[in-house]
């Protein structure tokens, strides 16, 4: 399912740590945590969370959905929806860890029609976590890399109910689960909270639109090189590629991510 990057309307990033050492692609961050492979800097990548499809040539790097089998040969990236509900699975949830407002309606992003989880208390994230750590168990066994945990910036569609700390504890959980199954794990968007990156255990960050809102720069300064860029139009593909086409890895895809032979599919890089 297609992710266009949601904004804050008002804040101030905060500010960003330096990025973790690397060597190579293998990163370590305590001799507690396993080392985990991240995906090559400056790689020709396809995102095809819409469906999966024989990679376009040259492609080293794709992400495609949890319930995908991994493109063979290639660094495979595994999106889950981590914060939210996926439209029709509802029923998969206990009715307590869906987020709901004082009068006990369902708080809802109304982009992707998706209820928010309900991060708020430790035994809340605890058990949220233990059902998406099984999808992260079932990305390992598949032959996938890394993790790509979608919505970390649901906090701001949740009415003031949930809080950047909310987020950052539930992520933290995900997180030492990927490290301990040898998966590097991704900051989708949200780019306010990259200073937070070493704090939650964040290896490389999936920014969607940072070259139309000029945000590249401000991931570089958190993940180094370690940035893969989804652009949804020419002009952001344009500026990123202009800024950042020797450094990152960027794609343009329609907003839907859909498939070759769909009308509307759009796979263009710099």
């Amino acid at each position: 399912m297609s992710r266009l990057s949601r904004r804050l309307l008002a804040g101030v990033a905060a500010m960003l740590t330096p990025a973790l050492a690397v060597t190579g692609t293998v990163l370590t961050r305590t001799s507690a945590d396993a080392a985990v492979t991240l995906p090559p800097t400056h790689a020709k990548f396809d995102y095809q969370i819409g469906g999966a499809y024989t990679p376009p040539a040259g492609v080293q790097v794709v992400t495609r959905d949890r319930t995908a089998a991994p493109a063979a040969g290639l660094y495979n990236i595994c999106y889950v929806n981590a914060f939210q509900v996926q439209p029709g699975e509802q029923g998969q949830w206990d009715s307590d860890l869906l987020l709901r407002d004082a009068k006990g309606r369902l708080v809802i992003d109304q982009d992707w029609g998706e209820p928010l989880l309900d991060v708020r208390t430790a035994d809340k994230r605890n058990r949220i976590a233990a059902k998406v750590n099984g999808w992260i168990d079932g990305c390992a066994a598949k032959g996938y890399k890394a993790i790509e945990p979608d919505n970390y910036d649901s906090y701001t569609r949740s009415k003031k109910l949930l809080t950047a700390a909310n987020a950052k504890a539930y992520l933290t959980l995900l997180a030492t689960h990927a490290h301990s199954k040898n998966l590097a794990i991704a900051q989708k968007n949200t780019v306010e909270l990259a200073g937070s990156r070493q704090a939650v255990g964040l290896d490389f960050a999936v920014a969607e639109e940072c070259g139309q809102y000029n945000e590249c720069g401000d991931y570089v300064d958190a993940f180094g090189n370690n940035v893969i860029v989804i652009e949804y139009t020419d002009s952001g593909r344009s500026t990123a590629c202009s800024q950042y086409g020797g450094t990152l890895t960027i794609v343009q895809r329609d907003v839907d991510v859909s498939t070759p032979g769909d009308s509307g599919y759009v796979r263009k890089t710099c």
